[in-house]
């Protein structure tokens, strides 16, 4: 796997991928996010399974969930 601190180019080396319930379906437009990992990896499912990943601390990914939860983010 190469990495650097905070990206993973092949994200098919980590397993426990996963899609939000919210997830837009078939539309393309997903994030997934893998469980079980000391950082939390996120990667856009538009870019395969082996596309990169963005690695975030448990602490940086639960702030930008709230932030999205409270609408801080526009369309």
């Amino acid at each position: 796997m190469v990495s650097s601190e905070d990206t993973v180019v092949d994200s098919a080396t980590l397993t426990g991928w996963y899609k939000s319930s919210h997830s837009g379906g078939d539309q393309g437009e997903c994030l997934e996010v893998a469980r079980g990992h000391a950082t939390v990896p996120v990667r856009d499912s538009k870019a395969g399974p082996a596309g990169p990943a963005l690695l975030f601390s448990p602490d940086g990914w639960a702030c930008f969930v709230t932030a999205v939860k409270r609408g801080r983010f526009q369309a």
